[in-house]
C-alpha cells in the first residue's frame, strides 16, 4: 500500500468521526423515543465475553537519584488518560531492592499499553519529572509478553540533579512502503515528542543507561514498536523505528443506558486513541479527553445506543459510555467506581454488547440545569456548561430545547462534589465568549449545591460578554473593479489553537466563503518549548496535530476555497501583555553561534514539515518568514534595536531553507514579511528566491480622533505609492496586503499604547488572553479602515490580494482583537470580496 493511499485512508477515517460528532445535537429531548416498527434484528454473531483479558506478568524495576527518606514510600501510578491523567490513577507500592532500587509485579493485559509514572509518597505526593525540569506525563509499555521493565528517574518534581545525560534521534518509518511517518509519538524514558513529516524525532535528557524505546501512533493505525536503546553522556543514540500499518476492523458498540436517564440525550464514547477523543493533551482541570472530538451513538427504536466504527486490528482500545467527557457524567460500576472498559481490535468485525450500570455513585440525586439566553445568541451557536471543582474543567455541550432554551442533567460524579461552582459559555469557549455575569478565565462563577433530594436549576443569561447587542452595518457603494482570475481575496485565522476548535473549524470557513473569499489562510504551528537549550516541535493541546491541519484543509478545500498555510510559531508564556512573547524569546536567548545553528535548523525541519502538509493536501500557498523572525535575518536587529549577532552564512542559510522547502512543494512560495515605515528589512536576495510578498500590515493611517475614511485611504495610497510600489516594482513579484488591524481604541494610529511608551502586541487583544480593559472597543474604525485600504488597493492595481488577519475561528465575538468575525468590518468584505473576484458585477 502506498503512502497517499495510507494517509487519505487516515483522512477518511477522521472526517467520518467529524461528522459522528456532529450529530451531537440533533437528538429530541424530554420526550421518549417513537418506535417506527420492529427493531432490526441483531446479527447472529459471537460476543466478546466481558471476562479478564489474559496478562502478562510485568516487573517494572526503578533506580532513584537518592534513596528515600525514612517517612516515605515508592509507588508505580498505573494512569487513566480516558478519565483524566489526575483524576484516577492506580498507585501499586514499590519493595525496595536496595536504597536505589525499587521493583513492582503488575498483570498487564497482553498486546496492551500501559500508560504510567513513579510517585514519592511522604507527607504529599511527588510526581517523577525530566532532567529539564518538565512533568512526565507518563512512560509507556508495550506488554508482548511477561517481562522486565528498567526505569531511571532523573528527577523529582520537588528537586533537581546534576547527572549525565544523552539524546535518542532518528526516524519513524512504514515498514511496508519504507515511506516516513509524521504525528507519531515517539516516547523513552517519559520524555515524549511528535514525529514531523519526515518521521524524525529528538528525545534529549535521558539519563545515561538502558532506556525503553516506542513508538506509538495516536489513532492506533500502526501498530507499536518497543525496543531498548542506549544512551551514553554527551552523545547522540541515533534509532531508525519501522512499524507495520494495521488494518480496519468494524467494530460495534451496542449500549443498553439506564432508565432513568433523560430519554433521547446524546450518548458518546471517550477513549484512549484520537478517534475516540482523546486529545493526548493536559486540558483543563487534568483531563484529556474532549467532547467534542468524540464519537456520538446512533439512539435505537429500542432505547439502546449503536455505533460501528472502522478501528485499526491489534489496538489496545479503553473506553467508557459517557453523557459529557471522560469526567463528569461518565458510566460508573455498580460499586461506584469508574467503569473503564479494554479490548484488544480483534482481525475480524465484532459487536460489544454493553450495559450502563450507572452514570453517578454515591447518594446525592442528580442536577437539571435549564438554560434561557438572548434572542440574539447565533441560531448556529452551542451552550456549553462548565463546572469547578479544584478549577475550572472542560467545558460540556448542554442539550437543546428549542426557543433559546437550553438543559444539561449532572449525575456524576455528584459524590466527591458539595458546593461547587459553574457557568455557562458559547461553542465551548468559556472565558471567551461568556455569560456576561461569570466572564474571564477565573470567574467565581454560579454556585450549587449537592442534595440527596432532585434539583432543578433555572437559570437566564442576561447577555453575552462580547455579543451584547450586534447590529447590521450601513454599506456605502463603491465603484470597484474586478480584478483577474488569479486575485487573492482571504482571510487567515487565529493561530491560537485550543483542540475543540477543530469542530468549529467547518462552520468557519463557510463564513469565509459567505464573505466572497477565495482563499483561507490556515495557521498551524509548533511551540518552542524551551529557549536554550533549544526545543521547538509540535505540543498536543497548544498546536494541531499533523491530522488536524489536514483534516481542516480538507474541509476549506471542499466548499471550494484555495489554502495557504503560513506556520507560525508559539513561544514561552509570560506575564507581560505589554511585551510580545517573540521579544520575550529573542531577548532571552544566548545567541551564540551553536544556539543559531540549532534555531536554523529547528526552522528548517518547520518550514519542511509544512511544505509536505501543503503538498500532501493540495494546498497552494505556503507562506514562510513573519515579523518574528526579523532578528534571525542578514544584518538583524533584536527588538531593542541591538544587533542579534547573526552567523556571517545567515544568508547561505535562509536560501537554502527555500531550496529544500521548494523540494518538497511544487505550489507558490511566499515571504511574510512586516511593513516597516521608510524600511525594509528583509534582504533582496532573499527575496528573489520566493513566488511573492505577503505584506504584513498594520500600517499607521492617522493619529488624529477626528480622521475620516478619506483620510485613511490617502494615507495608506500614499504609503503603498512611495514605500511599496518600488519594491514591488524592482522584485516584479506579486504581493498580497495583509492586514491586521484591531477594533480597539488607537487602530488607525497603528499602535495600541501599552502606557509606558509602546504599543501592545495585536495577539495580546486575542482570546482566550484576557481582556486589557484600559484599552477602548472601537468596531467602527476597524470598519472605516478596512473600507479605506479596500479604496486604496482598488486604485492600485499592481497589489495582487488581500487578506484580513486573525478570524478567531469558535464564535462570534464583538472584541478588541483583530478578528472580522461578526464584525461591521466583515460587512465590508462581504461587500468587496464578490465584487473584486467578479462574482458579483
Amino acid at each position: 500500500m502506498n503512502r497517499l493511499s495510507l494517509l487519505s485512508r487516515r483522512y477518511i477515517i477522521a472526517a467520518i468521526m467529524l461528522a459522528l460528532v456532529g450529530q451531537a445535537c440533533t437528538f429530541s429531548l424530554f420526550e421518549n423515543p417513537i418506535n417506527p416498527g420492529n427493531p432490526t434484528p441483531i446479527p447472529d454473531i459471537t460476543i466478546p465475553s466481558p471476562t479478564p483479558q489474559p496478562v502478562a506478568q510485568t516487573t517494572f524495576i526503578v533506580t532513584l537519584p537518592e534513596p528515600l527518606q525514612p517517612s516515605e514510600t515508592l509507588a508505580i501510578a498505573v494512569m487513566d488518560e480516558v478519565t483524566g491523567l489526575s483524576l484516577n490513577a492506580l498507585q501499586y507500592p514499590m519493595s525496595a531492592r536496595d536504597s536505589l532500587t525499587y521493583t513492582a509485579v503488575l498483570p498487564v493485559p497482553y498486546n496492551s499499553i500501559v500508560k504510567y509514572r513513579y510517585v514519592r509518597r511522604g507527607d504529599s505526593q511527588v510526581i517523577e519529572d525530566t532532567s529539564l525540569g518538565t512533568v512526565i506525563r507518563y512512560r509507556l509499555h508495550f506488554a508482548t509478553a511477561p517481562a522486565e521493565v528498567q526505569d531511571i528517574i532523573a528527577d523529582w518534581g520537588d528537586k533537581s540533579y546534576a547527572r549525565p545525560t544523552g539524546t535518542i534521534l532518528g526516524q519513524v518509518f512504514n515498514s511496508d512502503t519504507g515511506s516516513p511517518l509524521p504525528n507519531l509519538l515517539v516516547s523513552a524514558g517519559g520524555v515524549h515528542y511528535l514525529t514531523d513529516s519526515l518521521g524524525r524525532f529528538e528525545l534529549s535528557g535521558l539519563p545515561v543507561g538502558t532506556q525503553q524505546l516506542i513508538a506509538y501512533s495516536l489513532d492506533g493505525m500502526y501498530q507499536p514498536f518497543q525496543q531498548g536503546a542506549t544512551v551514553a553522556d554527551g552523545r547522540a543514540t541515533i534509532v531508525d523505528l519501522r512499524v507495520k500499518p494495521a488494518q480496519l476492523v468494524n467494530v460495534t458498540f451496542m449500549v443498553t443506558i439506564p432508565e432513568s436517564t433523560v430519554p433521547g440525550v446524546p450518548v458518546r464514547i471517550a477513549g484512549n486513541i484520537l478517534q475516540l477523543g482523546n486529545t493526548f493533551a493536559d486540558l483543563l482541570g487534568g483531563v484529556s479527553t474532549n467532547t467534542d472530538r468524540m464519537p456520538v451513538m446512533n439512539l435505537q427504536p429500542d432505547g439502546r445506543y449503536e455505533i460501528t466504527m472502522g478501528l485499526p486490528a491489534g489496538a489496545h482500545i479503553q473506553y467508557k459510555y459517557t453523557l459529557g467527557d471522560g469526567f463528569w457524567n461518565a458510566e460508573h460500576k455498580a460499586d461506584g467506581q469508574w467503569n473503564l472498559r479494554e479490548f484488544i481490535v480483534p482481525t475480524q468485525e465484532m459487536t460489544l454488547e454493553d450495559t450502563v450500570s450507572a452514570w453517578s455513585a454515591g447518594d446525592s440525586a442528580p442536577i437539571l440545569f435549564e438554560l434561557t439566553v438572548p434572542s440574539v445568541t447565533p441560531p448556529g451557536d452551542i451552550i456549553y456548561i462548565q463546572f469547578n471543582i479544584f478549577g475550572w474543567m472542560e467545558p460540556i455541550p448542554m442539550w437543546p430545547l428549542g426557543n433559546q432554551r437550553w438543559a444539561y442533567k449532572l449525575y456524576g460524579p455528584l459524590n466527591v462534589l458539595g458546593s461547587f461552582s459553574y457557568r455557562y459559555c458559547r461553542n465551548g469557549q468559556c472565558g471567551s465568549a461568556d455569560d456576561a455575569q461569570t466572564i474571564g478565565s477565573a470567574p467565581s462563577g454560579r454556585q450549587a449545591l449537592t442534595s440527596i433530594l432532585g434539583q432543578d436549576i433555572l437559570d437566564t443569561v442576561g447577555t453575552w460578554k462580547w455579543y451584547e447587542n450586534p447590529e447590521p452595518t450601513t454599506l456605502v457603494g463603491a465603484n470597484i473593479t474586478p480584478r483577474a482570475d488569479s486575485f487573492v481575496a482571504g482571510v487567515e485565522y487565529q493561530p491560537t489553537y485550543r483542540p475543540n476548535w477543530s469542530y468549529y473549524a467547518p462552520q468557519a470557513f463557510a463564513n469565509t466563503q459567505a464573505l466572497g473569499a477565495n482563499f483561507a489562510v490556515l495557521t498551524p504551528s509548533w511551540t518552542y518549548t524551551n529557549i536554550s537549550p533549544l526545543r521547538f516541535t509540535t505540543v498536543p493541546g497548544q498546536d494541531p496535530l499533523w491530522i488536524d491541519s489536514a483534516i481542516m484543509i480538507s474541509q476549506a478545500r471542499a466548499l471550494g476555497l484555495n489554502v495557504a498555510l503560513f506556520p507560525t510559531p508559539n513561544f514561552p508564556a509570560s506575564a507581560d501583555a505589554s511585551t510580545s512573547l517573540s521579544t520575550n524569546f529573542w531577548l532571552a536567548a544566548p545567541r551564540d553561534a551553536e544556539w543559531w545553528q540549532t534555531w536554523f535548523t529547528r526552522y528548517r525541519a518547520f518550514a519542511v514539515n509544512y511544505a509536505d502538509l501543503a503538498s500532501q493536501t493540495g494546498s497552494q500557498i505556503l507562506v514562510l518568514g513573519g515579523d518574528w523572525v526579523t532578528p534571525a535575518l542578514p544584518g538583524g536587529t533584536l527588538p531593542d534595536g541591538n544587533p542579534s549577532n547573526t552567523p556571517a552564512d545567515v544568508e547561505t542559510q535562509w536560501k537554502a531553507i527555500i531550496a529544500d522547502v521548494r523540494s518538497h512543494f511544487n505550489g507558490q512560495v511566499f515571504w511574510a514579511m512586516p511593513y516597516t515605515p521608510s524600511s525594509i528589512k528583509t534582504p533582496l536576495n532573499l527575496l528573489q528566491d520566493v513566488d511573492g510578498i505577503y505584506l504584513l500590515w498594520s500600517a499607521p493611517l492617522s493619529t488624529s480622533q477626528s480622521a475620516t475614511k478619506l483620510d485613511f485611504a490617502n494615507e495608506a495610497g500614499r504609503i503603498l505609492d512611495n514605500e511599496v510600489a518600488p519594491l514591488v516594482s524592482l522584485l516584479n513579484k506579486p504581493i498580497i496586503l495583509a492586514i491586521a488591524y484591531p477594533s480597539a481604541s488607537g487602530a488607525a494610529s497603528g499602535c495600541v499604547a501599552n502606557g509606558t511608551g509602546g504599543c501592545f502586541d495585536l495577539l495580546a487583544l486575542s482570546r482566550p488572553d484576557a481582556d486589557i480593559s484600559s484599552i477602548g472597543l472601537d468596531l467602527q474604525t476597524q470598519a472605516d479602515v478596512y473600507e479605506a485600504m479596500l479604496t486604496a488597493l482598488n486604485a492600485r492595481s499592481w497589489i495582487s490580494g488581500f487578506i484580513s488577519r486573525g478570524y478567531y475561528i469558535p464564535a462570534a465575538l464583538q472584541d478588541k482583537s483583530t478578528s472580522i468575525h461578526s464584525k461591521p468590518a466583515a460587512d465590508i468584505l462581504w461587500y468587496w470580496y464578490p465584487r473584486l473576484t467578479g462574482v458579483v458585477k
